[in-house]
């Protein structure tokens, strides 16, 4: 009885801790993937941009939100195009990521 409450209860602490927080920290150095890491960056860029606007209280929490939504389905996107290519990201693939990152790149703070 004592193990599943424990058990219960460590799972209730992680998912409120790990559902608070925006995307997660994406890998910027994974060997042989430059093209990954390039956008990783870039996402984690965009994400530290919306921490710092709304810690400044720049943006709402409901535009933070919307931002962040937008992140995660271009990481979505990512993950699916690395799936199609065998882990790796085509040249098309970067720039349309790129595309999107750059237009939401420009909504942030909006």
């Amino acid at each position: 009885m004592k193990k599943t409450i424990l058990t219960a209860f460590t799972i209730a602490i992680a998912t409120v801790t790990f559902a608070q927080q925006g995307p997660s920290h994406q890998r910027t150095h994974i060997p042989h993937h430059p093209r990954v890491n390039q956008v990783n960056k870039r996402i984690d860029n965009q994400e530290s941009r919306i921490k710092d606007e709304r810690k400044e209280g720049d943006l709402t929490r409901n535009q933070a939100r919307k931002d962040r939504r937008n992140l995660r389905a271009i990481n979505q996107e990512k993950r699916d195009m690395r799936r199609q290519d065998n882990g790796h990201l085509t040249k098309a693939d970067q720039r349309a990521l790129n595309q999107q990152l750059n237009k939401n790149s420009k909504k942030i703070g909006q």
